[in-house]
């Protein structure tokens, strides 16, 4: 990319170094800014915690940029992933007291549930043209299968691994029945690579957005894209129950 100087003269920004400086915000994790063929910035992803607010992780993102590498990004062209540390749920320290007749009622906390639901395996099996994806998840004992079908499209496949983990997910959570796929693809941020998926949970007469992201494991993406799906509906899903 080339910015210009006071004289007019456009002089080159380092946009690898500028990826660097956002990483130095404590919530990034990693960031990638992609290219038009001018070298003007169309695209900026940020992998982050959830330390801080989205909205505000822009604002940090927008001022670095112009501080480190004098660029102007504009907000819409941001787009902010956030992942939740790994902890099980924690139950309250005691019950709600409500009084009845002149007496208190205490009423026990449930006990914490940090079992989840798991990817057992992801197998897509080639036929023709067609494309047959089959994902095996697990919750404690219980053990689903989920298949969905598509060409052999390269472009296709992601998305076929994430219908049918989310076709598997239904057989364990009946609130996925709410939820479509939206998009799913790995993307490379930094020095990463990402299953990423969106999803859309319709709660009449509302819609809802829902993220996930997975790391690559080796080069196991469409198991990453299963943990996206994962990702996304976990913590969601159970808070419809």
């Amino acid at each position: 990319m080339t910015d210009a100087d006071t004289s007019g003269t456009l002089r080159p920004v380092d946009l690898g170094g500028v990826e660097r400086e956002l990483c130095r915000i404590p919530e990034v994790q990693a960031a990638r800014i992609v290219a038009d063929e001018h070298g003007r910035p169309v695209e900026v992803h940020i992998l982050a915690t959830t330390g801080k607010g989205a909205k505000q992780l822009v604002r940090d993102v927008q001022s670095v940029a112009i501080a480190s590498g004098g660029i102007d990004f504009d907000h819409r062209i941001v787009s902010v992933v956030q992942l939740e540390t790994e902890h099980g749920a924690v139950a309250p320290s005691n019950g709600d007291a409500k009084p009845t007749n002149g007496t208190s009622t205490v009423t026990a906390p449930k006990p914490a549930t940090t079992e989840r639901v798991v990817v057992e395996s992801v197998v897509v099996a080639k036929k023709e043209l067609q494309a047959v994806a089959t994902v095996t998840l697990r919750h404690g004992d219980d053990e689903v299968v989920g298949t969905a079908q598509g060409t052999i499209a390269s472009t296709a496949r992601w998305r076929i691994v994430a219908e049918a983990s989310l076709n598997a997910l239904r057989l364990l959570e009946p609130a996925a029945c709410s939820v479509a796929i939206e998009m799913a693809g790995v993307q490379r941020v930094g020095d990463r690579e990402l299953g990423i998926v969106t999803l859309v949970l319709v709660i009449p007469p509302n819609e809802e957005l829902l993220a996930g992201v997975a790391p690559v494991r080796g080069s196991a993406e469409d198991d990453a894209i299963a943990r996206a799906v994962l990702d996304a509906t976990n913590r969601r899903l159970a808070r419809l129950r």
